[in-house]
Formats: structure tokens, sequence, C-alpha cells
């Protein structure tokens, strides 16, 4: 065993030794410690990589076993390849293209519920009609709810990757909100007229939107339309024993399965 190493990788520090670093030669870190590549130090003397820090464990263990150990409920998928692209590790691509195969087999047959509910609420906000001339006005909002459970993650996360919430003027990704990998629960308004739009601010009023379409959910229908489209293109189907339906066409219920 030659020395150990302690490599500071985005500010978390690993200690190894040189052969394990080396094992790939024709790696970005065979090249890095070999010293074809100049190393960068940190405050104490370390080696520093730029990189994430947390993801490196499963780059270090790869190096230490020739195998690609992630635990069951792994969600960081697209950020490991992106790591893994950066170090040139062949057999660690390889292994992890063979975990990506893995994981989309495990998911191919899947359920999608989806549970709606609508609501009227009223808002009261200020119109400014002239300079320091202010009239107090009210309007009904829709207010509007889906629970969404599958047992794909992968799905939620397409999911994420077409509807984007509007909030102070900025549009942002659902999947920020998607805290538990097979549920996530939307909570939007549907835009009101005559409202300023700095009130949706103040409010806490988010709106939703379906991209690249560039087109705002104002409804139930338009939402079940668009997580229809983007499901059946994703493989599902709508599930012929439930739910009732009169319960599908009020918009109260949605279920999909997904046999391949």
């Amino acid at each position: 065993m030659s020395e150990p190493i302690t490599l500071n990788v985005g500010g978390k520090l690993y200690t190894t030794s040189l052969s394990t670093l080396t094992s790939f030669p024709d790696s970005m870190l065979g090249a890095m410690f070999s010293g074809k590549i100049p190393t960068k130090k940190d405050s104490q003397g370390n080696c520093f990589i730029d990189r994430d820090g947390k993801i490196f464990r499963y780059i270090l263990n790869f190096l230490r076993t020739s195998h690609l150990d992630l635990p069951e409920d792994f969600q960081e998928m697209g950020l490991l390849r992106r790591e893994v692209d950066f170090y040139q590790i062949q057999p660690l691509i390889e292994a992890l293209q063979e975990k990506e195969v893995e994981l989309s087999k495990a998911e191919k047959n899947a359920m999608l519920n989806i549970t709606l509910d609508q609501k009227t609420q009223t808002v009261h906000f200020t119109v400014r009609e002239a300079p320091q001339i202010y009239s107090l006005s009210s309007s009904n909002m829709e207010v509007f709810s889906a629970h969404i459970f599958s047992t794909s993650c992968l799905f939620l996360k397409l999911l994420g990757s077409k509807l984007y919430y509007c909030f102070n003027g900025n549009l942002s990704s659902i999947s920020s909100y998607l805290q538990d990998p097979n549920h996530l629960t939307l909570d939007w308004v549907a835009s009101v007229e005559g409202l300023p739009e700095e009130e949706y601010t103040k409010q806490n009023l988010k709106r939703l939107w379906v991209v690249p379409d560039n087109k705002q959910i104002n409804s139930f229908q338009v939402f079940v339309e668009e997580v229809l489209k983007i499901a059946m293109s994703d493989g599902f189907c709508i599930d012929s024993s439930h739910p009732h339906t009169s319960d599908f066409m009020n918009n109260k219920i949605i279920r999909l399965i997904r046999y391949k």
C-alpha cells in the first residue's frame, strides 16, 4: 500500500492511496495523480478537485472494489452520470450504463394515481386608479390541488421537466418541490382578470405552466389533458377498471397503468 493521500473534493475530505487513484491510468484521476495533469492544493495542502464531494464516494468506492454500489433509494442518477463522465473511468461508465438499464426495466410496469381538488377563494387587492388614488377590489379565484402518486420515480421526474410554477415573475420546475420520489403535491391558482401581477407574489399565489408549449393551466380540464399527454407518451394508458367513469369525467380521480 502506498502512503495515504487526502483529497478535498468540493469541500469534502477523502483519504485513500495513490495506487487506488491510479488504478485506471487512462482516467482523469489516473492522469492527475501520475503527474500528467497538474493538481491543485487547498489551504491545508490537500489535493483539491472542484467537483461534487457527496457523489465522489461512489467514484472512490468503485476504484477500490470495481463495483458500483448505490443505495436502493438513490435519486441522483443525473448528477452521478455527469460526475462519471468527468472522471472518465471507462469500466465505471459501463457499470453505470448497466445500472440505468436495470433501473429502467424495474420501472417498466408502473401505476399513476392523481387525486384532484378545486375550490373558489375570494381575493382582495388594491387597484391604483391614478397617482395617490387607490381603490379596494375583490374577485373570486379558482384554487387547484393535485395529489400525484406514481410507482415510477422516473415518470415524476419527467412530469417535473414539463410543468413549471410561475411565481414572482419567474418559472421554476415543479421538480424542486419533489421531496418524496413517489409523491408530488401541486397547488396553484387560475389567473384572475384585473388582479395586478405583484398581487400574486404578495399573496403567495402560484400559477402553473406547461413548457416548452408556454401554456398556462387555468382549469382542471387543461391539467388533465396535459398530464394525459405526458403520461401516454411515456407508455401509460387509462385503467379501465378504476376510477368510475363519472369520477374521471368530473376530474376527481385519474388512474393510469403501464405494462411493458
